[in-house]
């Protein structure tokens, strides 16, 4: 390379470099990415003690980063060209054709919840239904990359029934691995969540455990076709199509209470159709209890789902079976699970986690007391 093109070459960088710094200026901050829908670092205050003992570089780094001009595009390429490449995992996501899943890797409190689960039934005398589901990783365990990790939760499903002998067990793994091989889509390709198609696989799991009749799933209404969820997010994977989001219940008649907010609404919140989360339009997202009531439900009885945010989607298929769901986030509502159940007449308790969530809750505590 001769020294004219050297030259030019480190022209054109430090134009390149300056051009980006005179972008960051001009830009405003943003204080949320919808992209990956996380809320950004913003410019730390200057202080010589934070000087000193570096949290303000590690600040600094972390502001530059979050709002480099085109950061979003950048983190598109860069996941682009590492496909190329041949990498198909991408910040704890595996890229498994058009469909995304994440990998499951903290299971640090796998073995301790089981204990509580057990010690719940010990505290009630209701009957306790325990349905874990599976996610994704699992039900298509046949799409995960050759040699990617994976924990054993068909193993892990068989190890929590049998410890828990005072729950009646409701199979949704079962339910979920039948409608799999059917080509029923069960889970959204950009979003951890089950579809509501895979929801009412659970519902269904349950009214089987109950011995209860139920209807098949019916025709579904469309609500959006324009749905990117959180392992879109988080992977930069950006290339994948969007997901649509379907409802089989209509929620006429239905309420649901906000208990800590104090507000009543519908079955569904539309607003949130227009917004990132589009997922939180059903119920309208994560909240401590829920209360959802059908006067036209097929029984009077009340029911404790003990729930994360799966449990979103599944609600509308339960409100149509009892007249009360009573919907306990112990994520956010540090409260004895039979002590609640005690004090609101609830006629039967059922625990209803995703894998992910159940083996690393440090919330589940709460069902022991």
């Amino acid at each position: 390379m001769t020294k004219i093109s050297q030259r030019i070459t480190a022209v054109l960088f430090c134009a390149f470099l300056a051009g980006f710094g005179i972008l960051h200026i001009l830009l405003p901050d943003k204080d949320f990415s919808p992209v990956e829908n996380r809320t950004l670092a913003q410019a730390p205050a200057f202080s010589w003690d934070a000087l000193l003992d570096g949290s303000f570089t590690t600040k600094v780094e972390a502001y530059l980063e979050d709002q480099f001009p085109l950061r979003d595009g950048w983190m598109g390429l860069q996941s682009r060209y590492a496909c190329l490449l041949g990498k198909r995992e991408f910040h704890g996501v595996y890229l498994c054709g058009s469909r995304l899943i994440h990998k499951l890797e903290d299971v640090s409190r796998a073995e301790q919840n089981i204990a509580y689960l057990q010690r719940l039934t010990e505290l009630t005398d209701l009957p306790v239904y325990l349905g874990l589901i599976p996610t994704a990783a699992e039900v298509y365990r046949d799409l995960l990359p050759a040699g990617s990790e994976n924990f054993d939760q068909s193993a892990y499903l068989k190890l929590v029934q049998d410890s828990v002998p005072g729950a009646v067990w409701v199979d949704i793994a079962g339910r979920l691995d039948a409608a799999a091989a059917s080509g029923t889509p069960l889970f959204y390709r950009t979003d951890h969540h089950w579809t509501s198609a895979g929801a009412w696989e659970g519902y269904a799991a349950l009214m089987a455990a109950m011995e209860r009749d139920f209807a098949p799933l019916g025709a579904p209404q469309t609500v959006s076709e324009d749905f990117y969820g959180t392992l879109y997010s988080t992977s930069g994977v950006h290339w994948i199509p969007p997901d649509s989001i379907q409802r089989y219940v209509s929620g006429e008649g239905v309420t649901v209470e906000d208990v800590l907010a104090q507000e009543t609404h519908g079955l569904y919140v539309d607003s949130f159709l227009a917004e990132k989360d589009q997922y939180s339009s059903f119920l309208g997202g994560n909240a401590p209890l829920y209360i959802v009531r059908n006067p036209q439900a097929a029984s009077a009885q009340k029911l404790l789902v003990v729930r994360d945010s799966y449990g979103d989607s599944l609600a509308p298929f339960l409100s149509q079976a009892f007249s009360e769901v009573h919907l306990l986030d112990l994520r956010y509502n540090r409260t004895s699970v039979a002590q609640y159940a005690a004090e609101n007449q609830i006629d039967a308790v059922f625990v209803c986690y995703s894998v992910e969530n159940f083996v690393k809750d440090l919330d589940a505590v709460f069902m022991g007391r």
